[in-house]
C-alpha cells in the first residue's frame, strides 16, 4: 500500500474505536491534497465531543482548533487560540505565519504552509454516533484497489534435498566426521560387549568353585570399569566432533540463508509466507533442526548400525539356533518404529506451519508494541496468540495419541520378543543344545541390541521434523531471484548521466496482480533536470521510484538509464549512483554516525558533519548527550520522526548520487526545518536527476519539470507557471487552488 492508503487505514482504525480522547500525531501528513481535505473534515467531526491532541506541522489543519500550544526546545512558549497568537507580532507562532508566508510569496498562488505545533483541543457536541458514520464514510468513500484474487498464489513443492547434499555442506568440517564416525562405532560396540559381560557375570554366580567365582568376578568387575572409561572418552570424542561439524553447518547455512534473501526480488517479501516473523523462525530454529539432523543422524545411524552388526556376529558365535530365533522376530520392532517415523513425518509439516504463524504474530506484535500499547491491544494480541497456538496444540496431541500407541505396540512386541525367547532358549537347554551361559549372554546382546533400534526410534520424531526443515532451508538456498542484483554480467557504469525512460510499461504487484497500476505507462526524465510527481494517494508515484530502483519489474516495457535496459545492469553498482530519501525514513539499529554513513564505503569525519549540516541535522545531534555517537535504537525509536528523516536525508547527500529519488523527503519536518532542508535539497539537486515525490505543492514549485499523475496516467506535464496558466480547467491549478481554500482562513496579518 502507498503511505497515504495506510495512514488513512490507521485513522479509520482510531475512529471506529470511538476514543473519549484523541491523538493525532501528523495524522494527514501522508495524504495528497484532496485526500487530506476529506479526511481533515472527517477528523474535525469525529474530534467533537472529546479531547483531541494534535501534532501538527501543516497551519492549515489546526486553523479551527480551540487551544494552541507552541513548544520550544521541551517548554511551552505560547498558548492561545489562532486569533490570540496571531496578533503577537514578536511571537513564535507569528513567525511560523510569516515563514509560510515568505516562503509562498515568490507565487501569486497561496499553497500548503506548515509549523512545528502542539495542539491541544476539546469540544463538545451531539449526536456523536452520526457524526461518527460520517466521518467512516468520508475515509472509506477514499478507494483503494482492493485484495481480490490474492488466494490463487501456487506454491512452488520442492523435493526434499538428499542427505548426502546435506552431507556436503559439511565437507570443510571431514577430519571431524572421520573421527566422530569412528567413535559412534566403537560406542555401538560397547553395548553388545556390556551385555556379553553381564551375560557372563550372571553365569558366574552358578559356579561351585568360590575361588573361581571370586577371580571371575574381579576380573569382569575390572571389564567393567574398563568400559566405563572407554565409554567416557569414546562419547566425548564422539558428540564433540558431531557437535563441532553440527555447529559449522548452522553457521554455514545461516550464512548462505541471509546471503541469498538479500538477494531476492522486493516482491518475494511480500507474500505472506515470507513476512519478517516467518523468515526469523527459519533462520532461528530450521537451522538449529539440521544441524540436530546432521550431528544426531549420522551418529544414531554409525552407532546402531555398529551396535547391531557386532551383536549379530557375536551371537551367531555363541548360540546360532537361539541367535537365528531372535534375529528373526527383531524386524518386528523395526517395522513398527519405521511405521511410527513415517507417520510422524506427514504429521510435522501441518505442526511446523502452524507454530511459524505463532511467530509471525509474536514478531509483529514485538514491532509494532507502540500501535499495541496506544490501543490497548495486549488482550487482543493475546487472543490471537492463544487461538494460533490451538492448531499446533491439537496437532501435538493428535501426535502424540499416535506416537503412544506406535510406541505401545513396539514395547509390547518386545516384550513377547523375551517371552519367545526364553521358551525356545528353555527347549535347547533341556536338549543340552546350548549351556546357560549362552542363553543370557546371547539373550542380554540381541535384546540390547532391539533396546537401541527402540532409541534409534525414539529419535524419528527430531528426524521427521529434521526432514521438513531441510526442504524449508533448501527451498531458499537453491532459490534463484528473479532479479539478480549482482549479476556478474551486467554492466557496470563507472559514471551516469542521469537520463530515465519508461517506455509503455504495463505493471502490477506481484502480491495483488488483479489490480494493475500502469497500463501503457511512459515517462521520460531529463538529465540533471529536477522532475516532481504529484498526484493522489495510490496514483502510481512510489511505485516509479520502486521500478527505477528496480525493486520490481514491469509486466511489459522496460526502464532505461542512459538508454541502457535496467536489466542489463548489475545493480549493485547501478544502485551507487542511485540515492534514496523514502516516505517512511529506515534507520537501523546503530549509532547516528553509523546510520548516516550506511551505503558509503568510506567518507571522513569532515564529510559526515557537512552532510548533516546540509540536512539540518547536525544542531539537533550535537545537542544530544553523546552526539553522533548517540544510539538510535531499533527502527530509529529513540528519534522523531522528523529527527530520522534529517539523518535519511544526510546519509543520501553523503553518497552524492547522479539519480535523487525524494518520496515525500520533507513530509515529517517543521516550517523552519522544512524550508532549511528544501534550499539544501535544492543545492543538492542541481546537476544531478532528480525525481521528487511529494504532496506539498510548496516543496516542488523550483522544479523543472512537474508531472500530474491519476491513477497511473499522466494528466499534464510542465513547469509551476506553464501549468498554472492552464487556469481552472487544469488538474495542478485545481490541487493548488484546493490547498490555496485550505489555507485561505489562515490570517496572516
Amino acid at each position: 500500500m502507498s503511505g497515504g492508503q495506510k495512514q488513512r487505514i490507521a485513522i479509520a482504525r482510531a475512529i471506529i474505536k470511538s476514543p473519549k480522547i484523541l491523538l493525532l500525531d501528523e495524522a494527514t501528513s501522508a495524504l495528497d491534497t484532496n485526500s487530506e481535505r476529506a479526511v481533515q473534515e472527517a477528523l474535525e467531526l469525529a474530534s467533537m465531543g472529546r479531547t483531541t491532541i494534535v501534532i501538527a506541522h501543516r497551519l492549515s489543519t489546526i486553523r479551527n482548533v480551540n487551544t494552541i500550544a507552541v513548544m520550544q526546545s521541551g517548554e511551552v512558549k505560547e498558548l492561545g487560540s489562532h486569533d490570540e497568537l496571531i496578533a503577537n507580532d514578536n511571537g513564535l507562532y507569528s513567525s511560523f505565519v510569516h515563514l509560510q508566508q515568505t516562503k509562498e510569496s515568490m507565487d501569486s498562488e497561496e499553497v500548503d504552509g506548515t509549523g512545528s505545533t502542539s495542539l491541544m483541543r476539546q469540544s463538545s457536541s451531539h449526536g456523536m454516533s452520526k457524526m461518527l458514520s460520517t466521518a467512516s464514510r468520508a475515509i472509506t468513500t477514499l478507494s483503494m484497489g482492493n485484495d481480490e484474487g490474492n488466494d490463487n498464489n501456487t506454491e512452488l513443492k520442492l523435493p526434499a534435498p538428499s542427505f548426502i547434499r546435506l552431507l556436503m555442506l559439511n565437507a570443510p568440517e571431514w577430519k571431524q566426521a572421520l573421527m566422530g564416525s569412528f567413535s559412534a562405532i566403537v560406542v555401538g560396540g560397547i553395548q553388545p560387549a556390556y551385555a556379553y559381560a553381564m551375560g557372563s557375570m550372571v553365569s558366574i554366580y552358578f559356579l561351585k568353585d568360590h575361588e573361581e567365582m571370586k577371580d571371575q568376578t574381579r576380573m569382569y568387575s575390572l571389564f567393567f570399569v574398563g568400559l566405563a572409561l572407554v565409554s567416557f572418552l569414546i562419547n566425548i570424542a564422539q558428540h564433540y566432533n558431531f557437535g563441532v561439524m553440527g555447529e559449522y553447518l548452522t553457521k554455514r547455512i545461516r550464512e548462505r540463508m541471509i546471503s541469498k534473501i538479500l538477494t531476492f526480488e522486493i516482491g518475494w517479501f511480500d507474500s505472506d509466507e515470507n513476512s519478517s516473523g516467518a523468515i526469523c523462525s527459519q533462520l532461528a530454529q530450521d537451522a538449529n533442526v539440521v544441524r540436530s539432523l546432521v550431528g544426531d543422524r549420522m551418529s544414531l545411524i554409525i552407532q546402531t548400525a555398529s551396535a547391531v552388526l557386532t551383536a549379530c556376529i557375536m551371537s551367531l558365535a555363541i548360540a546360532w539356533r537361539l541367535a537365528l530365533v531372535i534375529i528373526v522376530v527383531q524386524p518386528l520392532i523395526i517395522i513398527c518404529f519405521y511405521a511410527r517415523r513415517t507417520l510422524l513425518k506427514s504429521m510435522s509439516k501441518k505442526s511446523l506451519q502452524a507454530q511459524s504463524e505463532c511467530s509471525k504474530l509474536a514478531v509483529e506484535a514485538v514491532a509494532n508494541l507502540r500501535t499495541v500499547t496506544a490501543f490497548s491491544s495486549q488482550d487482543r494480541i493475546l487472543r490471537l496468540f492463544d487461538q494460533e497456538q490451538e492448531g499446533p496444540r491439537k496437532e501435538s496431541i493428535r501426535q502424540s495419541w499416535f506416537a503412544g500407541l506406535a510406541l505401545g505396540t513396539s514395547m509390547s512386541l518386545l516384550k513377547c520378543a523375551w517371552a519367545f525367547t526364553f521358551w525356545y532358549g528353555g527347549i535347547l537347554m533341556a536338549e543340552h543344545r546350548i549351556t546357560s551361559k549362552a542363553l543370557f549372554q546371547t539373550f542380554l546382546i540381541l535384546i540390547n541390541t532391539g533396546r537401541v533400534i527402540a532409541d534409534a526410534g525414539s529419535m524419528t520424531t527430531d528426524l521427521a521434523k529434521g526432514a521438513d526443515a531441510v526442504t524449508s532451508v533448501f527451498s531458499i538456498i537453491v532459490r534463484e531471484t528473479e532479479i539478480d542484483p549482482d549479476n556478474t554480467k551486467g554492466y557496470k557504469p563507472e559514471k551516469l548521466e542521469g537520463k530515465v525512460d519508461i517506455r509503455e510499461i504495463d505493471f502490477a504487484y506481484p502480491s495483488r496482480p488483479d489490480v494493475i497500476i500502469f497500463k501503457g505507462f511512459s515517462l521520460s526524465i531529463q538529465p540533471g533536470k529536477s522532475t516532481a510527481l504529484v498526484g493522489q494517494s495510490g496514483s502510481g508515484k512510489s511505485t516509479i521510484i520502486g521500478l527505477i530502483e528496480r525493486f520490481y519489474d514491469p509486466l511489459v516495457g522496460t526502464v532505461e538509464i542512459d538508454g541502457v535496459d535496467i536489466k542489463a545492469y548489475n545493480l549493485r553498482a547501478l544502485r551507487k549512483h542511485i540515492g534514496l530519501v523514502s516516505q517512511e525514513p529506515t534507520l537501523f539499529a546503530g549509532t547516528i554516525r553509523e546510520n548516516i554513513l550506511y551505503g558509503t564505503e568510506t567518507a571522513t569525519e569532515e564529510e559526515i558533519v557537512s552532510a548533516a549540516r546540509h540536512a539540518n541535522a547536525h544542531d539537533f545531534i550535537t545537542s544530544l548527550k553523546d552526539g553522533y555517537d548517540t544510539w538510535c535504537g531499533e527502527r530509529g525509536v529513540q528519534l522523531s520522526g522528523g529527527q530520522k528523516q534529517r539523518i535519511a536525508i544526510a546519509r543520501a547527500i553523503l553518497k552524492n548520487p547522479t539519480i535523487l529519488l525524494l518520496d515525500e523527503a520533507t513530509s515529517a519536518l517543521d516550517s523552519h526545518s522544512e524550508m532549511v532542508v528544501q534550499e539544501a535539497l535544492d543545492r543538492v539537486m542541481v546537476g544531478r536527476t532528480s525525481l521528487v515525490v511529494a504532496h506539498r505543492l510548496s516543496t516542488i514549485q523550483n522544479c523543472d519539470v512537474i508531472t500530474v499523475l491519476e491513477k497511473g496516467v499522466v494528466l499534464e506535464t510542465g513547469t509551476h507557471a506553464s501549468l498554472m496558466s492552464k487556469g481552472s480547467t487544469g488538474t495542478y491549478f485545481g490541487l493548488v487552488t484546493m490547498q490555496q481554500g485550505r489555507n485561505q482562513h489562515i490570517d496572516f496579518a
